[in-house]
């Protein structure tokens, strides 16, 4: 691959593989708190906070981390306001202490935070609005987790970007380089140091919190769960400690991981279980970090068309990806890793995300197991054909098939998810 090509990438794993502190969805919440907190310059008397129902959906049900066992948009929101470091971004929360904890709990009974459904065409949206007195501050995120588009201070704007709420438009480096051929050819023959800092980080971070989601309960136990049913083969290992990992990070965990397309589950997702097959079958560090780049970066090739939020589960796309990482450190090629995907894709591509919660992890486990299942089925020449469910003539158009499936399709189902959380 030419150097513009290798840079291009690198690029995009630096945009993508970033760290975070707790579920995306909440942290995304504290952070756009702090920062109001920040131009407002006290802790708020009031706030509000509006979020779009993908925001809703993933924010309402997870712990959030550094406050043992509070849950919501409000408890987010408030922690981040009270004890939040925006200047750490996805890790706002790391500097929270136990007096921070006391007053958002206060706050908390005295119903000082509200929250409302913004109807927005955009899926990850949030406005906080907060006051001390006669000030107020304003922060609004849009698009990406990150993403601060407007910062306000007395009905004054002090810092805008232009946006559209309908299309995120290019919001980083065109991920349209992504494809199966270029990222086989990039994993295997690229000087990678540029972003090995990366690769470390994430070797680090997440099989941290996957050893300890296997040593303690966090939430409904399912990567404990699977080593009790099946043992310790490295394929049950491999999806026991994404579970795992799962496991803890949506239940509190104050641990951090590397995130892949917005999201610490698939961050986890496509990294674990790769991280565990090269140990298991003494694989270089050379080998492993290829490998990695490999996962992460098919993971990020389906998810960018599908978006950060949706009614797909993102799940699906982090397991496959992270097979296509292990059948290439075996030595797969293109062809192998297209196989992998269609193969999963096609028996369990229609799964849906009803929010972040415990129950990601089962579907980490599921996921897992269906790409593993269907990688052996490709060793063996056993593929789903064109013409079959969403299955076309290419690897590209059947992921492209699922991703509008996914973004077009599946977005009257996010609507309803949502309403029978809400209303129901």
């Amino acid at each position: 691959m030419e150097v513009s090509g290798c840079r291009q990438i690198e690029a995009i794993l630096r945009e993508e593989m970033l760290t975070a502190l707790g579920c995306t969805e909440p942290i995304a919440i504290a952070y756009a708190a702090a920062k109001a907190r920040e131009a407002l310059g006290a802790v708020p008397e009031k706030m509000l906070v509006e979020c779009s129902g993908n925001l809703i959906k993933n924010a309402k049900a997870v712990t959030v981390p550094m406050t043992v066992d509070l849950k919501g948009i409000e408890a987010a929101a408030l922690v981040g306001a009270i004890g939040g470091d925006p200047s750490r971004e996805l890790e706002v929360l790391t500097t929270v202490t136990e007096e921070d904890l006391v007053l958002a709990k206060k706050l908390l009974a005295e119903n000082v935070c509200e929250v409302r459904h913004l109807k927005t065409p955009a899926k990850l949206h949030i406005i906080v609005s907060c006051s001390k007195g006669e000030d107020s501050a304003l922060v609004e995120i849009l698009h990406n987790h990150n993403y601060i588009v407007r910062i306000e201070k007395n009905g004054e704007v002090i810092y805008q970007i232009p946006h559209d709420l309908t299309d995120p438009g290019d919001l980083g480096t065109d991920r349209s380089i992504l494809t199966l051929d270029n990222i086989v050819d990039y994993c295997r023959t690229a000087d990678y140091s540029a972003v090995k800092d990366l690769l470390d980080r994430e070797i680090e971070c997440n099989m941290a919190i996957a050893k300890e989601g296997l040593s303690h309960d966090w939430g409904e136990s399912v990567g404990k769960t699977l080593i009790e049913m099946y043992g310790d083969s490295v394929a049950v290992k491999a999806r026991a400690g994404a579970a795992a990992g799962s496991d803890a990070r949506m239940n509190g965990c104050e641990m951090p991981v590397v995130i892949n397309s917005g999201s610490g589950n698939q961050g986890i997702t496509v990294s674990v279980p790769v991280i565990t097959y090269a140990r298991a079958l003494g694989k270089s560090e050379d080998e492993l970090c290829r490998a990695l780049l490999c996962s992460n970066l098919v993971g990020i090739m389906q998810k960018y068309k599908v978006g950060r939020l949706s009614a797909y589960c993102g799940a699906v796309s982090a397991g496959t990806s992270a097979v296509c990482g292990i059948a290439f450190l075996q030595g797969g090629d293109a062809e192998m890793l297209g196989r992998i995907i269609t193969n999963t894709l096609a028996a369990i591509g229609g799964a849906v995300c009803d929010g972040a919660k415990s129950s990601c992890a089962g579907k980490i486990a599921a996921t897992l197991e269906t790409a593993l299942v269907g990688y052996e089925m490709a060793k063996k020449d056993r593929y789903y054909k064109p013409g079959e469910g969403l299955v076309k003539d290419t690897y590209q158009g059947t992921i492209d098939a699922y991703c509008k499936m996914a973004k077009v399709g599946m977005a009257q189902t996010d609507e309803t998810i949502l309403d029978i959380m809400l209303n129901d």
